[in-house]
């Protein structure tokens, strides 16, 4: 890309701190903090094969079916929140809103933990919060659209298919990109599903300027944050919340071998 698509990221590789497996306890995000973890399933999966087969991790990954991954992405998404909530993973209860967004069992589960995943082949970014509603949104940085420009006309906002429409050629993938990433992240932190719901908003198409939702249904600075992810060189994500970001705890999930 001639455009540094992450110029704006709030989290880079550098960023993300390694935990290492087993995971211990995790303090709940507090007030306005929120906490994203980025993993390597692929990765990970190979080095827990290692140490179950008792021989030296080595640099490589495992190449997972579909239900390899479906299975890798449970396990970890529940260990993840368990940790969070000071129970084994097998121990959490979901349930799906009305529109099928999943969320924690209240008649279960007496604390408030909004979360949100999001998938790219064998990567999974999960983001956390304690006080407001979060989505995230997780993109290989070379995905092209067939026709960005149609994709924006049909489905996005009036001004952001007209600024996208008068992009440079050069930067309209990235612009297309970075403006599908943080809709997504949206869409999924307002719980309302995708169906229809991509124009209901707008968000800041322009790559030299920072992300930023403008207006959502017709109410301008309607009080969401958004903030770009970097987590590793090949992957841009998206984080939105509704309501203020005042930190942001960046972390990956490492096995104990990886992180020796």
């Amino acid at each position: 890309m001639d455009f540094d698509i992450t110029r704006f990221a709030a989290a880079r590789p550098a960023d993300f701190t390694p935990r290492v497996l087993p995971l211990q306890r995790l303090e709940r995000p507090r007030g306005n903090e929120v906490h994203v973890w980025h993993l390597d399933l692929g990765r990970l999966s190979a080095s827990l094969q290692a140490a179950l087969d008792s021989h030296p991790a080595e640099e490589h990954r495992l190449h997972l079916t579909p239900g390899q991954l479906r299975f890798a992405r449970r396990f970890y998404s529940r260990l993840l929140l368990g940790a969070y909530l000071d129970v084994p993973g097998k121990s959490v209860r979901l349930v799906r809103n009305p529109k099928g967004k999943p969320v924690l069992d209240a008649s279960v589960h007496d604390v408030t933990l909004h979360f949100s995943m999001a998938k790219s082949a064998d990567r999974l970014l999960l983001g956390f919060s304690s006080a407001h509603h979060v989505g995230v949104d997780l993109e290989p940085l070379q995905r092209r659209a067939h026709n960005a420009r149609g994709v924006a006309e049909r489905y996005f906002s009036a001004a952001e298919a007209k600024a996208l429409a008068g992009a440079a050629d050069e930067e309209r993938d990235a612009a297309f990109l970075r403006t599908w990433a943080c809709k997504e992240a949206v869409v999924k932190a307002s719980g309302l599903g995708i169906a229809n719901q991509l124009c209901r908003f707008t968000v800041e198409t322009r790559l030299a300027h920072a992300p930023e939702v403008l207006d959502f249904d017709g109410e301008a600075k309607p009080g969401w944050s958004l903030a770009l992810l970097h987590p590793e060189r090949d992957f841009i994500g998206a984080l939105a919340l509704h309501g203020p970001i005042d930190a942001l705890v960046a972390r990956t999930l490492s096995s104990t071998e990886q992180a020796a």
